[in-house]
Parts: C-alpha cells; sequence; structure tokens
C-alpha cells in the first residue's frame, strides 16, 4: 500500500512560474527518505503504545536550491519576480510537513488527537497576530505547529462523525483546487471546472433516476444550504411571487414537515426562510429513527384544520444518529395525495445509491423527489467541502434564484451563457467544489465508489456482529441499523447484571461520559457520545473511513475494554 503511494505522489509536480521539477526520493528506495519510520506496510500490535508525535521540519537536501530560512514572504512568487527558487523551496517543505502528517493519520500507533483544554492549548502554541512579518522558517514552524494539535480525522481510530478518513486522490484534488483558486460563477473566469461540474452533477442525476439524466443541480456550501436550495425552490413553485414582494405575498402561514430524526438543519431552512421553526413540524418514528407516514398524514390533515398551509414534506436517507432510512414510496404518495413537495435529504445516505447491493430497498422511490441533497463528504470520503442538490424540474433554480445582475451576467455574452452558473445560486461566486469529486470518480470509476460503500457496510457489520455476540458488554441502541450508523452503550462488569431499563440507561450514560474523557485524554480513539431525547449518553461509532479494517474494529471493542471495565 505504502509502495503504491509513494508512486503516487512521486507523480506530482509543483509548478512555479514555469518551473516544473518532480518530488524525488521518496521513501525507503530514495536516498534519502523524507518521511521518518518505515512504509513497508502498516502492521497492527495487539498492544498499542499511543506517543505523543510531533511534526518536524524534514531536512532537504537543498543542493543548489537557495536557503529561505530568514527570507520574508516579500521572497516569494507573486512578490518577487524572480522568487521561483524560493518558493519552489518553500513548497517542498511544505509538502514534507504535510507528507510527514499523512504519515502519522494512517500510523495506528499515533494519537488520535493531543488533546488539551483551551487555556493549556493556548500556552503550548503561539497564535498571536503579529505586528511585522515574520521570516518564513518561522512561518514553516507555525505551519508544523498547528498540525501538531489537530484531530487526525483521517486516522482508523477516528469515529466520531460522518465524514471521517483521508483519500489520497480527493486530497490531491484540493491541493490543485487551491493552487489554481478559481471562482465557479462564470464559464470565462472557470472554464475547465463549469464543465466538469456540469458533467459530474448530470451523472449523478442519472444514477438518482432522473430520466436521461436531466433536471437542474448545483454545489452548495454544506448540507444546510442545499436543502435550503429545497425550501426556497419549493416555496417559489408554490407562491412564484414570494420570490420579489416576500412571504406576506403568500397571504397564508406555511409549514413543512421532516422526521423527529432528521438534521436539524431543516428548521434553520425554517428559521432562514421567515417560516419559523415552530411551523418546521416534526413527525413520529419508529424505534429504528425511520418516519411514519400514517403519522404525516395525521399531522397535515392537523395542519389544514389549523388554517395553515403545507407545502414541502423533507424525507431523510441516513439519519445522523441512527443511520435510517425514511420509506420514500410511502411518503412520496402522501405528498402526491395533498399536492406537496417532496425533497430526500440523502446527504448522508446518497452514497449507497452508487452500491448494487445495498441500493434497494433503502433508495426505492428516489426518483419520484422533487428535489434531492447528496454530500459526498460524507461517505464517500470527499474532502470538504462537497455537497450537492438535485431537482427534477430542469432550470428551477435560475428562474427561482436569478437578480440578472448586468455587471456579470450579460446576454449577449461571445460564449454560451447557459455555462454561467453564479446567477442560479444565492451566492453568486462559489468554491470549485468538483474537482476532488470528478477526481476520485476518475480514479476509481462508479463501480469501485460503489465497492467503498459495499465495504463500509460490511465493516459495520462486522463490529455489530462482535458486539452482538458480547451482550454482556455491550448494548446495542439500535440492533440492526440500515446503515454504518452504530449506536450502543459499553457495560462495565458491574453493571452486567442488572436489569436493562432506564435507571440502567441512565448509569451507561454516565459510564459513557467517563469512558469519553478518558479517551480523549489518552488520545488512543475518537467516538461521538450522543443522546436522542431524554435517553441518556450513548456511543456511535461511524465507519465511513476507507482505511478502517476489522482488526481496528477489534481494537475499538477491546480499547473500550480497556478504558471502562473499572467503572
Amino acid at each position: 500500500m505504502n509502495r503504491a503511494f509513494s508512486h503516487f505522489l512521486r507523480g506530482i509536480k509543483f509548478r512555479a512560474s514555469g518551473f516544473t521539477f518532480p518530488v524525488q526520493n521518496f521513501g525507503t528506495n530514495g536516498k534519502t527518505p523524507i518521511i521518518p519510520g518505515t512504509w513497508t506496510g502498516l502492521r497492527i500490535p495487539p498492544v498499542r503504545q499511543f506517543t505523543k508525535t510531533s511534526l518536524v521540519l524534514n531536512k532537504v537536501d537543498r543542493g543548489k536550491n537557495v536557503d529561505i530560512g530568514k527570507r520574508l514572504y516579500q521572497d516569494l512568487l507573486p512578490w518577487d519576480n524572480d522568487g521561483n527558487k524560493a518558493t519552489q523551496e518553500f513548497l517542498q517543505r511544505v509538502f514534507l510537513i504535510l507528507m510527514d502528517f499523512i504519515n502519522q493519520t494512517n500510523d495506528r500507533n499515533s494519537k488520535v488527537v493531543d488533546f488539551h483544554q483551551p487555556d493549556d492549548l493556548l500556552k503550548l502554541i503561539n497564535l498571536n497576530l503579529p505586528n511585522d512579518p515574520k521570516t518564513l522558517d518561522q512561518v514553516l514552524n507555525d505551519f508544523s505547529a498547528s498540525l501538531n494539535y489537530v484531530v487526525k480525522a483521517g486516522h482508523p481510530n477516528y469515529y466520531t462523525e460522518l465524514a471521517c478518513g483521508l483519500d489520497t486522490i480527493a486530497m490531491a484534488g484540493e491541493w490543485l483546487i487551491a493552487t489554481s483558486n478559481c471562482n465557479m460563477f462564470t464559464y470565462e473566469v472557470s472554464p475547465v471546472f463549469i464543465i466538469m461540474e456540469d458533467i459530474v452533477l448530470r451523472k449523478m442525476r442519472e444514477i438518482i433516476g432522473y430520466p436521461d439524466g436531466n433536471g437542474d443541480s448545483i454545489f452548495a456550501p454544506d448540507t444546510l444550504l442545499a436543502n435550503l436550495y429545497a425550501v426556497l425552490a419549493a416555496r417559489f413553485t408554490k407562491f412564484p411571487a414570494s420570490k420579489a414582494q416576500g412571504v406576506r405575498k403568500t397571504g397564508t402561514q406555511l409549514c413543512m414537515f421532516t422526521s423527529e430524526h432528521s438534521q436539524t438543519t431543516l428548521k434553520s431552512c425554517a428559521m432562514i426562510t421567515g417560516l419559523g421553526t415552530n411551523n418546521c413540524i416534526m413527525v413520529p418514528t419508529d424505534d429504528r429513527g425511520k418516519m411514519i407516514p400514517s403519522e404525516l398524514e395525521k399531522l397535515i390533515r392537523n395542519s389544514q384544520v389549523k388554517g395553515m398551509d403545507p407545502f414541502f414534506v423533507n424525507c431523510t436517507a441516513g439519519t445522523t444518529m441512527y443511520g435510517a432510512f425514511d420509506p420514500i414510496n410511502e411518503i412520496a404518495d402522501v405528498c402526491e395525495r395533498y399536492n406537496l413537495w417532496l425533497h430526500v435529504n440523502a446527504s448522508w445516505g446518497g452514497a449507497t445509491l452508487l452500491s448494487k447491493k445495498y441500493r434497494h430497498p433503502r433508495m426505492t422511490g428516489i426518483e419520484r423527489a422533487h428535489s434531492i441533497t447528496w454530500s459526498p463528504h460524507y461517505m464517500m470520503a470527499t474532502t470538504r467541502q462537497c455537497s450537492t442538490i438535485h431537482f427534477r424540474m430542469p432550470d428551477l433554480l435560475n428562474r427561482c434564484n436569478s437578480l440578472s445582475a448586468q455587471y456579470l451576467f450579460q446576454r449577449d455574452k461571445f460564449y454560451d451563457i447557459q455555462y454561467d452558473t453564479g446567477d442560479k445560486v444565492i451566492q453568486c461566486g462559489r468554491h470549485n467544489d468538483v474537482f476532488k469529486l470528478w477526481l476520485q470518480w476518475r480514479a476509481k470509476g462508479t463501480s469501485g465508489l460503489g465497492k467503498h460503500v459495499d465495504h463500509q457496510m460490511e465493516m459495520n457489520q462486522y463490529l455489530l456482529e462482535r458486539m452482538r455476540s458480547m451482550p454482556e458488554k455491550f448494548h446495542l441502541v439500535v440492533p440492526y441499523p440500515e446503515y454504518v450508523n452504530a449506536c450502543f452503550w459499553y457495560v462495565p462488569k458491574r453493571l452486567q447484571s442488572m436489569r436493562h431499563g432506564k435507571e440502567r440507561e441512565t448509569l451507561l450514560g454516565e459510564v459513557s461520559s467517563v469512558i469519553k474523557r478518558r479517551m480523549m485524554n489518552k488520545g488512543s480513539l475518537m467516538l461521538n457520545c450522543a443522546r436522542k431525547g431524554n435517553n441518556a449518553y450513548f456511543f456511535e461509532a461511524v465507519i465511513s473511513n476507507p482505511g478502517v479494517e476489522k482488526a481496528d474494529l477489534d481494537f475499538l471493542i477491546e480499547e473500550l475494554d480497556r478504558l471502562g471495565k473499572d467503572l
């Protein structure tokens, strides 16, 4: 694995003012290994010793390169037209620091985090902003020091959020994005990436099941904004005058519906659009966290009796906590009976669309949705941010959001203006979020992306099977989840004989909090400590890191036992 990674990185070329140079001597086969330690393969020892690791400025054989130590930022491109060699040296050293961090991130013996309380952290790293410029040596030291205390979100023992892992291809794509720094609002300023975006989004619509991939889509800054586009489009479709004249022009109190297990982003959308959070009505779920369609229909009728005007239903495909998939077809039937907009928030679960094995029944009926959120930065391990919103109706975003700013979006340009995307979004200029996803797709193919999802599902099933085989030590909150969210309590010996109920759950919640503190201080493991409603705290392990293997999950179980058996 490491040899292949080495070969991949050797092919990367940095460019500075027309000067091109390949990265040399990477790994153990070169004259000077730039990464400390071995790259002959990662082995997982039966007992791990977690040690604090510090990134250091690697010694580089500079040859004829300039010594940049005492130089300042003005000696680099673009400030100094003759600064190509100094820029080369600076970026080489930045690259080596990052490679050191990547090595540590994938080293199972390294800490996930070197955790310190805020006041202590401020004593360990100088974050003050100076009045005068610092030398490039100091800048590099700052660069390195900043990484010493960050959470290694790509570490195999990091399970605390939906977006885990460090995908090498996506990371390389992110480097290009930062280097090109293109603004995604008109074709003339970002021609390659605008076309690329159109191709990727059409492919995603084809996978969703929209006829011939037709419809409308855009990349959005995270899930909340993607869901907001759906709410705005639904309101505009029902009340077109609301775009110019506001929500009062509707002459009614609009309300929307989502499950009690859905993301809080839906309530945020109600707040932002002026509906108010009280008019985002929460629909009851079953014990697996899935919306109950009959309860949805009751609440719709009840809102109408109260004189409210229902217009929007959010169906969650992959809830944040339990990984539940609402029954799309049944909810779509309800929406059709009452002429309501159906949105599917598949930001977390959308990746199952790529899996032949797990797409159905989870995503059955998704092509019936008016809009769909799908965020590759979650299960597909694309680097943040990478969220998309898709609509069944073509040109809807432009009609809903366009303000026709003449200083940017003239109608008589010298190219096809359908590729000017800035007028179809609420923020005009956008970050380039497509290239890293496109590069991943090129590298892995659609089949490879599907295999990634299959692997994560299989790893989660392995973890759950192991926990089910030890019922005295682990109590599953959801015994058979639909996705890669494993929710459970660790049961120490003193509570194993106690009958399970509210009293025991309260005690297990206290145990969970103590174990969480211990694992953070030790740095060996990171799990989310969650709760739902009045329930006690429990652990949630999210298996979305592509690097996680069975041995890592064995370690998770053993480490929880080490951290909590005395409680």
